[in-house]
């Protein structure tokens, strides 16, 4: 079974969340006590299981209302989508080494002393993690972060079960709920998502404002620049300081056709994968449109160099996925930076023999370190700044 919807340019309002209805499983603040006292058991989150359980509770997982049981576990590693037919990217568990809990208990789920739901069990299994790997991540190489993620980090036993949200995580960044966001978008235009878990340099910049004028995007369209500030890769620069980042940007260009909101979601770089899990939050989050970028979410062995992914893997994906999740992609423009001419794509920048300036982000990270001016045409000052402050 597959859900099929149709595709429109004209919308009279933002466009419905994945499975119609947004989840809200926040428990009514007169009822939080009577629920913390029924958990019996207690399980201390990891930063991803924190990210997890928000993204559950303010419905970013829309339409699921919890944690998979096995069969949904086992339908989205096989084949991307739920046991009904509905496409996910990713199954969405719990993990736990302790043998002594049961299905039927419920479980108190803490992190960094908050207590943030009770988890009514209601299926436990050992997974078949090798299983799992290939399937999500197309390889089983603990060169590839999540696939090190599941066999290092995650524990013995998976866990799926109804959430009762107690309280969200309390970040450096501050994360609008669905809801929330929803409310600042426009009713009868599109708006376009664009992801990143880097700092924003001019050739983002670019490349998603340009995406506003693309053929399949309304007139008066949108972008949310929804960034991912949980765990990703252990080089990357960490969510608190790319938090900064994006706030100094966002009041530097003032530009009044972005909304800018933060994403509490763990990376997998999971490509195709990712891609598709990305969208369907994104959706949730009231955007009709993704920009997919080369090689998105994609990572490298470290010891050959070699792509787990090819560069259009996760487009291709993308597209194929869209018209079910009633969305359109953006594929994001290859663009350059020329002397005479600014920011072109880079076939009209070969086409006209405009003069190309490049700088690497090896070149660029060593001269943050050593003081040297940044050209503007590369990054912003206001991130130049944070980084450098850092």
């Amino acid at each position: 079974m597959t859900f099929k919807q149709s595709l429109s340019n004209s919308r009279s309002e933002v466009i419905p969340p994945y499975g119609g209805k947004l989840e809200n499983l926040m428990v009514p603040s007169d009822s939080r006590e009577r629920v913390l006292s029924t958990a019996t058991k207690t399980i201390e989150c990891s930063d991803r299981n924190a990210c997890d359980i928000e993204l559950l509770i303010i419905g970013g997982f829309s339409p699921l209302r919890g944690f998979m049981n096995k069969e949904n576990y086992e339908s989205v590693v096989k084949r991307n989508r739920t046991s009904d037919g509905r496409l996910f990217g990713l199954p969405i568990v719990m993990d736990t080494n302790s043998e002594d809990l049961e299905i039927g208990d419920k479980v108190l789920l803490r992190y960094k002393e908050q207590d943030l739901a009770v988890l009514t069990i209601n299926d436990k299994w050992e997974p078949d993690k090798v299983l799992e790997a290939k399937g999500c991540y197309g390889t089983t190489s603990l060169e590839h972060p999540a696939v090190r993620m599941i066999a290092m980090e995650r524990k013995q036993f998976y866990l799926g079960g109804e959430l009762q949200g107690i309280e969200l995580p309390k970040r450096v960044f501050p994360c609008k709920t669905p809801s929330e966001v929803r409310k600042n978008l426009p009713k009868d235009q599109d708006v376009v998502a664009f992801q990143c878990r880097n700092p924003i340099h001019r050739a983002h910049y670019e490349l998603f404002t340009q995406a506003l004028h693309a053929e399949n995007v309304s007139k008066s369209a949108v972008v949310l620049v929804h960034p991912t500030c949980g765990p990703t890769q252990q080089d990357d620069i960490p969510g608190e300081i790319r938090f900064q980042t994006y706030e100094r940007l966002a009041a530097e260009v003032n530009n009044q056709m972005i909304r800018w909101a933060y994403l509490p979601y763990s990376m997998h770089m999971a490509g195709p994968r990712e891609a598709l899990q990305h969208m369907i939050i994104r959706r949730n989050y009231g955007c009709s449109h993704f920009i997919i970028g080369r090689d998105m979410a994609g990572c490298k062995s470290q010891l050959t160099g070699e792509d787990f992914y090819g560069p259009y893997d996760a487009q291709d994906f993308a597209k194929e996925c869209a018209p079910e999740l009633e969305m359109h992609t953006v594929p994001s423009l290859n663009l350059v930076y020329t002397e005479e001419e600014g920011y072109v794509t880079a076939s009209h920048a070969e086409s006209s023999g405009l003069k190309i300036k490049k700088l690497s982000g090896t070149q660029f990270r060593k001269m943050l370190r050593d003081g040297e001016d940044i050209p503007e045409w590369f990054a912003f000052r206001s991130v130049v700044e944070v980084l450098r402050s850092a």
